[in-house]
């Protein structure tokens, strides 16, 4: 019952009601269950951090700013020079910080479970893109921000992440719990000239 009401997000009493009205011919927002998600900080420049880390994960850590990188269970999002966000399936992200603090040890390094922090939307299809446009100040052209790519920025005036998984194109949108039903009802009123 407590899982329950922790994996809850922030839209959900809207998904229903709004689901059927937005988007047209394959465009869709819907809200995912929450993922388990972990800050994580350290030094890039030591190569012993970046080997333990990648060792637990299984994929290398993005250096790049921006990037994204995957294993089977896990997406590592760049979000700053020395900032990472790991996002794990549901409910998996207590025994990844535990296997992380073990493997770092006394390295200088910061492993925080962030999972209450924010929900996750997934906005999908034909004119997704578009949609994202009139609200975020990020060039999203295919040519700028790709499959593969993150970035920390606002959409009308929420904060969030931005990961772009597709060219369909599907974005994940993680903005801040408390923000959750205001950036779904801004995306749902932004996707209405494509139910048309």
């Amino acid at each position: 019952m407590a899982d329950t009401l922790l994996r809850r997000g922030g839209a959900e009493r809207f998904t229903q009601a709004v689901a059927t009205l937005v988007g047209g011919p394959g465009l869709g927002l819907v809200e995912l269950t929450p993922p388990g998600q972990i800050n994580l900080r350290g030094r890039p420049s030591d190569p012993r951090f970046v080997r333990t880390v990648g060792a637990v994960l299984g994929c290398v850590l993005p250096l790049s700013a921006n990037t994204v990188t995957s294993a089977a269970d896990v997406t590592v999002l760049w979000l700053g020079p020395d900032e990472w966000l790991l996002v794990t399936p549901p409910g998996e992200e207590t025994a990844l910080v535990a296997r992380l603090r073990e493997a770092l040890g006394d390295l200088h390094a910061a492993v925080t479970d962030v999972t209450g922090n924010r929900t996750r939307l997934r906005l999908s299809g034909p004119g997704a893109r578009e949609t994202l446009m009139k609200g975020c100040s990020l060039d999203l052209h295919p040519s700028c921000f790709k499959p593969g790519q993150c970035a920390q920025t606002l959409l009308a005036r929420a904060g969030i992440i931005l990961h772009q998984i597709d060219d369909a194109p599907t974005y994940d949108v993680y903005p801040r719990r408390s923000f959750t039903e205001y950036t779904w009802m801004w995306l749902s009123d932004a996707m209405a000239e494509y139910r048309r």
